[in-house]
């Protein structure tokens, strides 16, 4: 018996088959392109996930099989041992496809800001209490909420919206074409539901004709039902609605109830906490009670990402650009440098789409390594503020937190945003915490786990904890410091 997990990220797809008693058999992962057409535009060819999902289970069974060293006969090399599968996605991007599930165009990424106008147009129309009534939080409509990048399409391309069956996140677009059904989830579409998970109706009216494009929503650990596409017929795997990355990668980090928390660094860094009780605060997504579950958390704008982009600017590899900051001293409680990671707006806890990337502070002697610390640090400092906004969300501190990601790989980058963060971190042996978290709901939907505890329990190992250097308190409080009063200062600067 096998769960497989998929995670549908911003760069690749990443898959894991495991056994049910957590025992990880095989991974893989293939990436995909992003295309930049025009300045704030960020796309993606739906059909390339989908591609890439197949790609990712070939490889699955082929190195399951190939790593057993067991005659072909008994390898795990078809889907009649797999007894369920769970997806997770990254959230805030959508496609719009016609009834038959054919894009009409590329998906706007969540990076993506043409709908920036459309976004505060939308805002300008909800008030404080909506807020309050609806996220117990002040969220802002951003450019990347679903609906702006509706308005945007209804506006913009009109005969397209017209075609439009669908609005779907790449999950939802990958199940419908494997099971054919039609699905969401209340947690991965948390910007247009309510504390209930129900939708809002006076804010999804705002945008007319979004209400009918919008997919039913059903539990993250809902049957979705067998697969029909031909090339899954007769299997018996039990596919689940699954939910965003945050929340998978979340479950997949080790975290098994309240009083933990993970930090999941990508291509943007997410930072989860599981309160004792329901919270909120400014800035940060509340998500609706899970089995039991009371999670506050945010994603930032720019994690790994800001490093793909130093690399691609200085023309050097992410490798040299990580070696070259290790090089700099940081033993001083002086800090030259100052890095704002904004470069395409920022997300939680601010939720400002003007925001841009800044680096202060820069002499002649500036160079590559400090350029490379300073950005490595300016990263930590946007996920230290979404730590400060969680925390006070859940009503409580947190003495440790489970790492993941791709982002954690290196050593240094992760005992770095250890010594920012002032908490310990402890770095699972999976680090696709996403393709863990989804094959934990997929166990869970077909009765394999009793809790979302017990799947972490089974299925996570913690590989090496990064315990904050006391020396370094004094120059990441003063950096925090400068942080804040740089982004306040330069907020005006940037929406002239």
């Amino acid at each position: 018996m096998y769960l497989v997990g998929i995670d549908i990220g911003t760069t690749s797809v990443k898959g894991g088959l495991f056994s049910v008693a957590g025992d990880r058999l095989a991974t893989a992962s293939v990436g995909y392109p992003t295309q930049r057409p025009q300045p704030g535009w960020v796309e993606q060819d739906a059909q390339a996930w989908l591609d890439a999902v197949w790609s990712v289970l070939d490889r699955l069974f082929a190195d399951a099989g190939a790593d057993a060293g067991s005659p072909a006969a008994t390898r795990v090399a078809s889907w009649q041992q797999v007894v369920a599968v769970g997806i997770c996605s990254q959230v805030n991007t959508h496609v719009f496809v016609d009834a038959d599930g054919t894009p009409l165009a590329p998906a706007i990424v969540w990076q993506d800001s043409r709908a920036a106008e459309e976004a505060a147009l939308l805002d300008a129309q909800i008030s404080p209490a909506q807020r309050e009534t609806w996220w117990k939080s002040n969220m802002a409509v951003g450019a990347s909420h679903t609906l702006a990048h509706m308005a945007w399409m209804r506006r913009h391309r009109p005969a397209l919206w017209a075609r439009t069956a669908r609005v779907l996140s790449p999950k939802d677009f990958v199940l419908h074409h494997l099971t054919g059904r039609w699905t969401a989830d209340p947690l991965s579409c948390f910007d247009w539901v309510d504390g209930h998970g129900k939708a809002i109706g006076a804010l999804v009216d705002l945008v007319p004709g979004a209400a009918e494009r919008l997919p039913a929503l059903s539990a993250y650990r809902a049957p979705v039902g067998a697969a029909t596409h031909p090339r899954l017929a007769g299997s018996p795997a039990i596919f689940v609605t699954g939910t965003m990355d945050a929340f998978g990668g979340l479950l997949g980090s080790g975290a098994t109830g309240p009083g933990e928390g993970a930090y999941v660094s990508g291509t943007s860094e997410i930072i989860a906490l599981i309160g004792a009780g329901p919270g909120g605060a400014p800035g940060v997504v509340s998500f609706l009670p899970v089995d039991g579950w009371h999670v506050q958390a945010g994603p930032t704008q720019s994690g790994g990402d800001t490093l793909r982009w130093l690399a691609e600017l200085l023309h050097q590899s992410p490798e040299a650009v990580l070696a070259a900051a290790a090089s700099v001293p940081r033993s001083t409680v002086a800090t030259d440098v100052l890095f704002l990671p904004h470069l395409e707006g920022e997300r939680a806890p601010l939720w400002d789409t003007h925001a841009r990337g800044t680096f202060l502070g820069m002499t002649s002697a500036t160079g590559m390594p400090e350029l490379a610390l300073a950005a490595l640090e300016g990263v930590a400092c946007s996920a230290r503020l979404l730590l400060d906004a969680t925390q006070a969300a859940a009503g409580e501190r947190f003495d440790s937190l489970y790492l993941g990601g791709g982002g954690s790989r290196s050593d240094f980058w992760s005992q770095l945003r250890a010594d920012v963060l002032g908490v310990p971190l402890k770095r699972v042996a999976c680090l696709d915490t996403g393709v863990v978290g989804a094959a934990i709901m997929g166990g869970l939907g077909a009765g394999v786990f009793a809790s979302m505890g017990e799947g972490a329990r089974r299925m996570v190992q913690v590989e090496r904890v990064f315990t904050p250097d006391a020396a370094l308190r004094a120059r990441y409080d003063r950096m925090m410091g400068r942080y804040v009063t740089a982004y306040e200062a330069l907020k005006g600067f940037y929406r002239a």
